[in-house]
């Protein structure tokens, strides 16, 4: 049975597209959409994106992600430094509710009705993090735009885990300081927990949290992809 009032967003023509495509889409849909809550769910290339208060060369170790490959972006929202790629599933969540702890609380307890349908006993931290056990699972961020708020989040199905611990690490000091272990000990992966593939875990969400869609045409598509130029190049 799902969530009353939660409409499943999607472009047009779904394919190959930059991850600052669906942090634009984000603030379009915010700033357009008469709906008062909408979902949806991207995957993108191997990406680092880091918080608007940080400083890149701080947070982002640039030659790492240049030699491999790594597109980096800068989203909106507060919080911290992440990894994603085809593997990991991002989460958006656009709502009504004004006020930013509550829309993070929602989207929360989403997440949590997910992980409980596949028999999976996760909680919710005071930092808005997911975690199943002592591990994180599922970090998110939020900002307020306009009359909407739009939280967004990363969870770790899979992912490639030596991109995770080094794109994210500017220097070898900073490794050493942190220890590659001790990352791998705070975080978790979904698959481990489940045998459902990633697609299977995309239909759950949908039916789950969905009652609605709502197909962008491709006048709004064009739009996200001027607005992308515009806010994120």
């Amino acid at each position: 049975m799902s969530l009353p009032g939660i409409v499943a967003a999607s472009p047009s023509k779904e394919g190959e597209r930059k991850l600052s495509f669906y942090l634009a889409m984000e603030e379009y849909l915010a700033r357009n959409s008469s709906e008062s809550d909408l979902f949806f769910m991207w995957q993108v290339e191997p990406s680092v994106i880091f918080g608007r208060n940080q400083v890149a060369e701080n947070e982002v170790n640039l030659d790492y992600c240049k030699q491999h490959k790594i597109k980096v972006y800068r989203r909106k929202s507060g919080g911290g430094c992440v990894y994603a790629d085809k593997d990991n599933l991002m989460l958006s969540f656009i709502t009504s509710e004004q006020n930013v702890g509550f829309a993070f609380n929602r989207f929360v307890n989403m997440v949590l009705l997910i992980l409980r349908k596949l028999g999976i006993s996760a909680t919710g931290t005071t930092h808005n993090d997911i975690m199943i056990g002592d591990r994180k699972v599922c970090g998110t961020a939020c900002y307020h735009l306009g009359k909407k708020s739009i939280v967004h989040s990363t969870m770790l199905y899979d992912t490639n885990m030596d991109h995770m611990l080094n794109a994210i690490t500017p220097s070898k000091e900073k490794l050493q300081k942190k220890g590659i272990e001790s990352v791998r000990q705070r975080i978790t992966l979904l698959k481990e927990y489940t045998p459902k593939t990633l697609d299977e875990i995309k239909a759950l969400i949908r039916e789950t949290l969905c009652d609605g869609e709502l197909v962008l045409s491709e006048d709004d598509v064009n739009s996200i992809l001027k607005y992308n130029n515009n806010l994120w190049q």
